[in-house]
């Protein structure tokens, strides 16, 4: 089943940049990554998807029902955090979740008192504090709880790691785990590319409002894909590899030649066999790299 389906979704802002025809399909269970640049349309589509910004055309649905028709009956099982939080200075942290906590009639007071109590020590997190004495990572945490505090069935997570240092983000992923164990799937918007990785099992790349590619994160750095690097007795020029398909990201400093390699692994080391060898290194490529690949190929 899928939990998230649109069709054709765009938003238009006239010559800034919206989304466009974006469709995607995302299954009931998973940890879906969306990764693109700051710019390339994550907030838009998640925005959009969420009814906070309305579609210029296309469709979406959650849960199976229309997010325009249906917005209010499905956010009761959305958890989300924005990328930038913000709330009312002069409350206090305990006081914001347990009002945030009201507006979830699913579950009871008592049962949204342990969630905050739990996942506040879970983040080291002080209820008692104002959120104006909160530093911007204490912000986000209250985001992040805020955003689980009733176990929804979705949850959409847009840029959410800012701000949180190396020990919380790595609970923070342990949670996430967790919550997608008990059920929960898991959208997971970001530019930063090694979480996607650690966390995510398939991933939507978008470029300029346009999805370009959707795959399995394990496809993406398989083993079709190797990163060659070549030191030669004497230069070769681009030239060279032209007729061997499957070569891309071709780097070529004096008698340094480094590139991305998807194919036969025969056609390859039959190529590099006819030149002159100083030093050969061959090995994964990390996502980044395959990020980089797809985007300087839809140029």
């Amino acid at each position: 089943m899928n939990i998230i389906e649109t069709k054709n979704l765009t938003k238009s802002y006239g010559k800034s940049r919206g989304i466009i025809d974006v469709n995607l399909d995302i299954e009931e269970g998973e940890i879906f990554g969306f990764i693109g640049p700051n710019g390339a349309g994550k907030s838009t589509f998640i925005r959009t998807l969420l009814t906070l910004i309305y579609p210029t055309s296309g469709s979406a649905t959650i849960f199976g029902k229309d997010v325009v028709t249906s917005g209010p009956e499905i956010k009761e099982e959305i958890g989300y955090l924005p990328s930038e939080v913000f709330y009312y200075d002069d409350m206090k942290v305990i006081d914001l979740l347990r009002y945030s906590g009201s507006f979830y009639k699913q579950k009871s007071s008592n049962d949204i008192e342990k969630r905050i109590k739990e996942l506040a020590d879970l983040l080291d997190l002080d209820l008692k504090k104002q959120i104006d004495d909160l530093s911007y990572g204490n912000k986000k945490k209250v985001g992040i709880i805020q955003g689980l505090l009733h176990e929804p069935k979705l949850i959409i997570l847009d840029e959410p790691t800012g701000g949180l240092d190396p020990l919380i983000q790595q609970k923070f992923f342990n949670l996430l785990r967790e919550e997608n164990k008990r059920g929960a799937t898991i959208l997971f918007s970001s530019h930063i590319l090694s979480e996607v990785q650690k966390l995510c099992q398939r991933v939507a790349i978008i470029k300029e409002g346009k999805i370009i590619k959707v795959e399995k994160v394990s496809s993406l750095v398989d083993n079709n894909y190797k990163r060659f690097k070549l030191e030669t007795v004497s230069g070769v020029t681009k030239q060279y590899f032209a007729d061997l398909s499957g070569v891309s990201d071709l780097k070529i400093s004096g008698n340094s030649i480094s590139f991305l390699y998807r194919g036969r692994i025969n056609d390859v080391t039959k190529k590099i066999a006819e030149l002159d060898l100083s030093n050969m290194l061959v090995e994964e490529p990390d996502l980044e790299e395959i990020f980089l690949h797809y985007y300087q190929k839809e140029k």
